[in-house]
């Protein structure tokens, strides 16, 4: 059997009214009871104050002379009084307008032991329902008999009877004004609700823009708050795999042209010596040339891997204290060759003292990247690699002759497979320089460049003393 549905603005308003009724009829039925106690309660010691008033004129010389005016006074109140004797027979006054007196067993040892009778309400012994107390009379320390006071209940019980119709009123009257707030708060609890839904909704459909008005004062403000911290972490999650998504698509893009150049290369000189295309005393350079290309290749991919390594913080670094004249003479020699096929020259100027703490493989990774891009766009130049320390600092700067950058294009050359403009006698960056700053700020330092068109290039490198 499927489940009934109830809507939550019913289930409120069902808990505010039944909780309102609940606690009206608790405190009705107490207040009622708590005054028809309190009457009854007053009318036992109205009729006890006569009594004791009725016994002390039955001590004088002359009871039956002194009684006379409580029977009227009494009268004019409805009030009837007897007294009477163990044998239950009425001493005074002498009237059959008052029925026998019928007291019980207990009743009477109540009275035998000297106490006041009290009964609230009587229903059976007198023609009306009255209220009735018993005070014991004694004579010369011995129980003669008892006063009895009665009084019809009936107006206790109209004013009891109008209390209740007063508090039936009242009840109402609130419990109108009750359904009228718990109506407009319900009504308030669930438009908060129905909002919330409809941002929900409105996240589901992938609007992360969606924001709720937050207050501090209940927990649907705190909901409201954690509902725009969600969706803030949201909208830069969904930005952030945007981006990702556009640099994966950039990154095919990039490797995809990188290597169609190399491949085409590769296969338009396979093709001609298979096909005897490309005569035997070419062959020999076409060989070299698929070699290079080859090699290029593999540079790509290696970069490749390195970039995403250190992206991915998965390099970890092996520090030692390097001597940084020893560390320049080894980028001096594996470069000098690559630099004098272009007419370039390599000088070093390195304190003799002076020691750098890094990872000795990945800085020169860093000064291999940086020198090989400086021999490729200095042809006939100098290439200076110098150093000099700094507080707290060691300072690695390579400076070439060359064509320089452009101002322009001074922050771009970090990105990966930035190329700049050929036409200002540039040419390409590629992975290295990305993969250079990577592992500069892997270990701690810094790296920038300063350069001017046709005047040549300065990178310079500040890497942390050992600590």
């Amino acid at each position: 059997m499927k489940n009934r549905r109830i809507n939550y603005f019913y289930q409120l308003m069902g808990s505010h009214l039944s909780i309102l009724l609940i606690s009206f009829l608790i405190l009705s039925l107490l207040f009622v009871r708590f005054v028809e106690d309190f009457a009854y309660q007053d009318k036992a010691e109205e009729l006890e104050n006569y009594g004791e008033q009725i016994l002390t004129e039955l001590e004088g010389p002359r009871p039956g002379v002194n009684l006379e005016p409580y029977v009227s006074i009494l009268q004019a109140q409805n009030i009837n009084f007897i007294v009477f004797n163990q044998q239950s027979r009425i001493l005074y006054p002498i009237s059959e307008a008052f029925p026998p007196v019928e007291l019980t067993v207990e009743e009477w040892d109540t009275i035998e032991r000297g106490e006041t009778l009290v009964v609230n309400r009587d229903v059976q012994r007198f023609e009306d329902t009255v209220t009735f107390v018993a005070l014991p009379y004694v004579e010369s320390n011995q129980l003669v008999g008892g006063v009895l006071l009665a009084a019809p209940v009936s107006g206790t019980s109209e004013m009891i009877f109008e209390l209740n119709r007063t508090l039936l009123t009242a009840m109402l009257a609130a419990l109108a004004i009750a359904l009228l707030l718990s109506y407009l708060l319900s009504k308030l609890h669930v438009s908060r609700l129905q909002r919330m839904r409809k941002a929900t909704a409105m996240v589901s459909e992938g609007n992360y823009d969606v924001k709720l008005t937050e207050s501090g004062y209940d927990e649907f403000g705190d909901l409201a708050k954690d509902f725009n911290d969600m969706t803030a972490k949201l909208h830069k999650s969904n930005e952030e795999i945007e981006r990702l998504e556009n640099r994966r698509r950039q990154f095919m893009a990039d490797v995809s042209h990188e290597m169609r150049t190399p491949l085409t290369t590769i296969a338009g000189v396979i093709e001609g010596l298979r096909s005897d295309m490309i005569k035997e005393e070419q062959r020999e350079k076409g060989i070299r040339l698929v070699s290079e290309e080859t090699k290029r290749l593999m540079r790509l991919v290696n970069e490749n891997l390195d970039y995403e390594k250190i992206r991915s913080n998965q390099v970890s670094l092996l520090k030692e204290s390097v001597e940084t004249k020893e560390l320049l003479e080894i980028i001096q020699e594996q470069m000098e060759f690559l630099a004098a096929e272009k007419g370039n020259s390599i000088i070093i100027d390195a304190p003799e003292d002076q020691k750098v703490y890094v990872d000795m493989d990945r800085i020169i990774q860093v000064l291999t990247n940086i020198v090989k891009n400086s021999i490729q766009f200095t042809e006939n130049g100098e290439i200076r690699i110098t150093s000099y320390s700094e507080p707290g600092y060691a300072i690695i700067e390579v400076e070439d002759t060359g064509s320089g950058i452009d101002v322009e294009e001074i922050d771009l050359i970090w990105r990966r497979f930035f190329k700049s403009d050929v036409s200002r006698g540039s040419g390409q960056f590629g992975l290295g320089l990305s993969i250079v700053k990577q592992l500069v700020e892997l270990h701690g330092g810094d790296v920038r460049v300063e350069s001017e068109l046709e005047k040549g290039t300065k990178f310079i490198i500040r890497l942390p003393d050992e600590k």
